[in-house]
């Protein structure tokens, strides 16, 4: 049996082709692309300028991703959403509408699970399940837009997963979200987080994209590093900071550096001393995060003023620090949190 072939993770070239092949005309693709990735619909029954004829040939031959909602928690902090969403082989991943002033944001999932083992996060606890489809990574924004009703100007690869460990699923992601014929969300606008995949992170730089690039440092040192990453056993600083380099140098675009804040562990003034002698020359952005605390780990959160004494002793060495903005805390905002919920209570998404 011929394997189905996954549409909306081809770009509108393959597309025109996968359409040819079915006897149809050349605008019949440019029609099903924008019933895609431009009215976001969740089926090919929605398509009603399609022949159909057309539309049974599709069901027939292709596959048509769409996520379905599990579950959709909203605060009342602040009104960001979280997203379980249920996929085919009935996984769940977990996805968050987060609205800024400068626009709507929306964290994607990568992977099911994730296998780097930080010891702060909840989406590595069970290891990794899955990589997930381009298609997969697509749907999260389309159903969000879709249910909110508003555009979605930013994303962050930040949810489940490492990026950059499902690196070809991931630069099909952003090129098809990005292109004009879809909803052209700015590269600029797309932030990659990744641990540190030192190899990886210079393929990315091959790739001539205009995302940004976010480093999950969250140590200035390798011990400390190590200790809150298993990854940093495979690629020390002095190996990942210079493929930063090599990021920045071939696409102009600045880093961002990711450090959790975890008290008595990396929080104090010699920590941000160190962090500022490490990236100092690197032009870069960093994001302090106060560590979620999860019920596995007995990692606690520095508090407000350890947080705000740790950014002004990074600007006093004239580093670019804020602190992010604590989004969802009432609704399990951290990576992972709703997942490992669901799945600790037996429940299934079908």
């Amino acid at each position: 049996m011929t394997e189905k072939k996954d549409i909306k993770a081809m770009e509108l070239s393959a597309l025109c082709d996968f359409v040819a092949e079915l006897g149809e005309k050349p605008f019949r693709a440019r029609q099903l692309y924008e019933w895609m990735h431009k009215k976001l619909v969740p089926s090919v029954d929605a398509m009603t300028n399609l022949p159909k004829a057309f539309r049974e040939e599709i069901k027939t031959r292709a596959e048509y991703v769409s996520l379905r909602t599990v579950r959709r928690l909203e605060s009342g902090i602040d009104g960001t959403r979280k997203y379980l969403f249920g996929l085919a082989d009935n996984n769940v991943i977990e996805s968050v509408f987060m609205r800024y002033r400068h626009g709507n944001s929306v964290c994607v999932s990568s992977q099911v699970g994730c296998r780097m083992g930080c010891k702060f996060c909840a989406s590595t606890l069970d290891g990794l399940v899955r990589n997930l489809n381009a298609s997969e990574m697509l749907e999260q924004v389309y159903r969000i837009q879709a249910d909110v009703g508003e555009r979605i100007s930013n994303v962050v690869v930040m949810g489940s997963g490492e990026p950059l460990d499902n690196f070809d699923a991931l630069v099909r992601f952003i090129r098809l979200l990005s292109c004009e014929e879809g909803l052209l969300i700015s590269q600029r606008n797309i932030t990659v987080s990744t641990c540190g995949l030192v190899p990886e992170i210079e393929r990315l730089a091959e790739e001539r994209l205009s995302v940004t690039l976010a480093l999950s440092l969250h140590a200035a040192d390798d011990e400390t590093r190590r200790i809150l990453m298993p990854i940093a056993n495979r690629y020390p600083l002095s190996e990942v900071l210079p493929a930063c380099r090599q990021y920045f140098e071939k696409t102009g675009r600045r880093l961002t550096f990711e450090y959790s804040l975890v008290a008595g562990v990396n929080d104090k003034d010699e920590d941000a001393g160190r962090l500022a002698g490490l990236i100092g020359d690197m032009h870069g952005h960093v994001n302090l995060i106060p560590v979620n605390p999860i019920k596995e780990r007995n990692y606690r959160q520095s508090d407000r003023r350890r947080v705000e004494a740790f950014k002004e002793a990074l600007m006093r060495r004239g580093i670019n620090a804020t602190v992010r903005r604590e989004m969802g805390r009432d609704i399990g905002g951290a990576c992972g949190q709703l997942r490992k919920g669901y799945l600790e209570k037996g429940e299934r998404a079908f």
